[in-house]
């Protein structure tokens, strides 16, 4: 038998990837609570070939505790909680589940454009309290010829747009990463100007990454620029929202509501004061979470990682391809800067 490769996966590894891995004799599968302490994690490191990651945190220290270490896979699309500069540097990949829960991720943003215009919780409370036959006030609204601002036109922001055209929607793209001509070319209307843009949309729905350029996107000033009503949806990650801001503008009537399967910090505070308005649908950070992207997402990470220790690696599921070999060069070091999941 070859010699045996170590995998660390989490105990939340889906079944579908877990069976990929325990199919291969020259694998040893070892699996650990994502709750891990630091000193159990390096422990388990020391003589890691690979390790899948759900949310623990994967920094210098970690790296440095894993000599043998050849690629980290992610269980997502995200990756706040890896240092990749720090990886690159070692000229270890970090693998992600690239589209595999890209279509949940945009379903969950129109499911929350629904039940903001169809007012869903209001209509619950209306049918519990005996309020049901009310046709004079509160009536829901339709999200035919309203106006969607789509920002990230990355693997989500591109599934989330037709979607909104196939109800009718007008469809604004703002992403200075693409441009314009392929957002032109998909049937969408190019939206430059952010701030300008904010002004015409009904819905502004969030599909960018969390860098030092989106953190604070929708401050205070850009949700004052937003037309009156007008609702916000951050399926992508928390801190891209000023919350307490948005808590002010949703009070003060300015903004209609918000759908929200993200905050910061995670998980949100339960007397966090968005969690209490009628107008505000929050979920667990689970858009992406769904039982067959679940399912996809364990199954893609698996194969990720084993092609990255059989010398066939799936470069385009790698945050930081650079590390890969290119001609005769042996591996590119340096930092990374990929976008991300849009």
């Amino acid at each position: 038998m070859l010699n045996q490769k170590q995998i660390l996966i989490p105990v939340t590894m889906p079944e579908g990837g877990r069976a990929i891995l325990a199919a291969r004799p020259d694998v040893q599968v070892k699996a650990f609570d994502p709750g891990i302490s630091v000193p159990g994690l390096h422990a388990l490191l020391a003589e890691a070939s690979a390790v899948a990651l759900s949310w623990t945190r994967f920094g210098s220290a970690e790296i440095a505790a894993a000599p043998m270490l050849r690629v980290v896979g992610r269980l997502g699309v995200g990756f706040d909680a890896v240092e990749v500069p720090a990886l690159s540097l070692r000229g270890i990949p970090l693998m992600t589940a690239g589209t595999a829960n890209s279509r949940a991720v945009a379903e969950h943003a129109v499911h929350l454009m629904f039940a903001l215009a169809k007012k869903s919780a209001e209509m619950q409370r209306r049918m519990r309290t005996g309020e049901g036959h009310d046709r004079r006030s509160g009536l829901p609204g339709e999200l035919a010829d309203k106006t969607v601002l789509i920002v990230g036109f990355g693997r989500i922001g591109s599934r989330t747009a037709p979607r909104c055209k196939a109800l009718e929607m007008r469809v604004l793209v703002h992403d200075p990463y693409v441009a314009a001509g392929a957002i032109v070319a998909a049937g969408y209307e190019v939206a430059p100007d952010l701030d300008a843009a904010l002004g015409v949309a009904d819905y502004v729905t969030l599909h960018c990454p969390k860098t030092p350029e989106t953190i604070g996107l929708l401050d205070a000033a850009r949700l004052g620029r937003m037309r009156s009503g007008a609702f916000v949806i951050n399926t992508a990650r928390g801190g891209l929202v000023d919350e307490a801001a948005l808590a002010d503008a949703i009070r003060s009537g300015h903004i209609g509501g918000a759908g929200l399967d993200v905050f910061d910090p995670e998980p949100p505070d339960p007397a966090h004061p968005l969690l209490h308005m009628e107008s505000v649908y929050a979920s667990p950070h689970l858009a992406g979470v769904t039982t067959e992207a679940w399912a996809a997402i364990g199954i893609v990470i698996a194969q990720a990682m084993l092609s990255v220790l059989d010398g066939v690696p799936m470069v385009g599921h790698a945050v930081n391809p650079e590390v890969f070999a290119v001609g005769d060069a042996a591996v590119q070091r340096g930092s990374q800067s990929a976008r991300g999941p849009g």
